[in-house]
């Protein structure tokens, strides 16, 4: 029976691919700060799940939980994963998203070369490592210019994983461009669109407050971008794997699905542009080109823009409901 570790495991990318390899008959493993941590619910606590506690900066801890676990997969999601975040902590975004990670690929390289059995590690690499993108669309060889501490970190990151890769390490990175789902907290602004839209169509809010509505972003489902990381997993050769729809949209487009969503079509009025939202250095347009990621790993996307935000603002209307 295979094993998977998951670092980051109570996220929104985690839990969808736990309850994968749970699916798929995996022994897994995830590594939380907390076990009573959102979205760890929605897996069930099978029995083939085990949770581990553990602070990913203390010395020696991350460490002996791969010891312990010797996965056969191996998934590095765990980060900080707000841009806004990063800007007011770098140096926390630095080492979380970036040293835990060298870390966990020399411990995978270690378990690889003690238990005689090879780790195949993928870390969930960002679009925003390109930030300042001098090509649109981007794609795998396109100039890494972060824009922003967590872009900069997730750049350390990914360019470690191809270090490790050199040194024999089943290592790829699944870059991935905004993808979203129910399971986003609302401090993504995807999830703070449709909680709101949700609210106002209940009449429980009166408006949102957003930061730049011409920031374009190249969004898709959540479990579809989990499937990529799983066949880059299984890939026969490690690389870099850009995640992608290929379409862009503004902020303001995703408004007017989720608006749309509940009946309204004139939100002006009630949608606000606070200075404070707005990033100090607002990277290029993010829009991927997957077409490795299809051509090799055989993944494509399987739910457009306007059913994911339908399928967002749908869920939010039903937290109200209950």
């Amino acid at each position: 029976m295979p094993v998977a570790l998951i670092t980051g495991i109570s996220g929104q990318d985690g839990s969808y691919l736990a309850e994968s390899l749970l699916a798929d008959g995996y022994d897994v493993h995830g590594i939380v700060r907390d076990d009573t941590e959102e979205n760890l619910a929605a897996l069930g606590r099978p029995g083939r799940l085990t949770l581990h506690t553990v602070d990913l900066q203390a010395p020696d801890a991350l460490e002996e939980v791969v010891a312990l676990t010797s996965p056969d997969e191996l998934y590095s999601l765990a980060a900080i994963s707000s841009v806004a975040a990063s800007w007011k902590d770098p140096v926390q975004t630095g080492a979380v998203n970036g040293q835990v990670v060298v870390r966990l690929l020399e411990a995978a390289l270690r378990v690889e070369q003690q238990a005689g059995h090879p780790v195949r590690l993928v870390h969930a690499s960002s679009a925003e490592i390109f930030g300042q993108a001098g090509e649109t669309p981007q794609v795998e060889t396109t100039a890494i210019r972060p824009s922003s501490p967590y872009g900069a970190s997730k750049a350390y990151a990914h360019l470690s994983v191809g270090v490790y890769r050199g040194r024999g390490l089943h290592a790829s990175n699944t870059i991935l461009y905004n993808h979203e789902s129910p399971r986003r907290p609302e401090t993504f602004v995807t999830r703070k669109i449709t909680a709101s839209v949700a609210r106002i169509s209940a009449g429980l809010q009166q408006g949102i407050e957003l930061g730049n509505l011409d920031a374009r972003r190249d969004w898709g489902w959540a479990p579809d971008y989990v499937a990529a990381m799983r066949l880059a997993a299984r890939a026969p050769e490690a690389g870099d794997f850009i995640v992608a729809t290929g379409v862009s949209h503004t902020i303001a487009d995703f408004l007017d699905a989720a608006f749309a969503r509940v009946g309204i079509d004139d939100w002006s009025g009630l949608v606000t542009v606070n200075p404070e939202f707005v990033r100090p250095v607002d990277p290029a347009e993010q829009l991927g080109d997957a077409s490795k990621a299809r051509r090799e790993l055989g993944w494509q996307p399987t739910v457009d823009f306007e059913t994911l935000v339908a399928r967002m603002v749908d869920h939010d209307l039903e937290l109200i409901a209950r």
